[in-house]
C-alpha cells in the first residue's frame, strides 16, 4: 500500500508547509461523540496559496447568517445550527414537521503561520469560503542567489 505526500520538490528534505499546516488530526471528533442523525459533516476541500491557505466547506441550503466561524487558541472552528419546522391545519387534521441539522469544523493552525487577525468568511453557492492569510514569514521566498567574494 502507498500513501499519498506532497513533497517539496526542490528540497524534498524540507516538508512544505502544507504538509506542516496540515500535519496529523485536524479534525477534531471530540465533538461528534453525541450528534444526532440529522447531523452531516460536510465536505471540506483545503488549498494551500501563495499568500493564504483556501478552506471551503461544502454546505447547500444554508445562509451565512447560520454559521459561527471563530478563532481561539489558534483552533479555528466552523459550526452551524439549523432549526426547520412547518405546519399545516386543517379542520381535520394538524400537521407538524420540524428538523434540525448542525455540524462542527475544528482545524488546529500551525503556530506563526497564519495571521489569525486577517482571517475572513464567506457564503456563496452552497460554499463557504475560509481564507487564512499567511504570515510573511510563512511565504515561500524566491530563490535568491547569493554572490560569493
Amino acid at each position: 500500500m502507498r500513501t499519498l505526500m506532497r513533497r517539496n520538490s526542490m528540497y524534498p528534505e524540507i516538508p512544505s508547509l502544507f504538509n506542516e499546516f496540515f500535519n496529523g488530526e485536524l479534525l477534531e471528533n471530540r465533538n461528534f461523540d453525541n450528534l444526532g442523525s440529522d447531523s452531516t459533516l460536510p465536505s471540506v476541500n483545503i488549498r494551500d496559496t501563495e499568500n493564504s491557505f483556501e478552506i471551503e466547506v461544502a454546505a447547500p441550503g444554508m445562509t451565512k447568517k447560520d454559521f459561527i466561524v471563530e478563532l481561539n487558541n489558534n483552533v479555528l472552528t466552523i459550526s452551524t445550527e439549523k432549526e426547520n419546522s412547518k405546519e399545516d391545519k386543517n379542520e381535520n387534521y394538524t400537521r407538524r414537521e420540524f428538523s434540525y441539522h448542525s455540524f462542527l469544523r475544528s482545524f488546529s493552525l500551525p503556530e506563526n503561520k497564519v495571521d489569525g487577525s486577517e482571517i475572513s468568511a464567506k457564503y456563496k453557492n452552497g460554499i463557504l469560503l475560509v481564507s487564512l492569510p499567511k504570515m510573511e514569514e510563512a511565504k515561500l521566498k524566491p530563490v535568491r542567489m547569493i554572490e560569493i567574494a
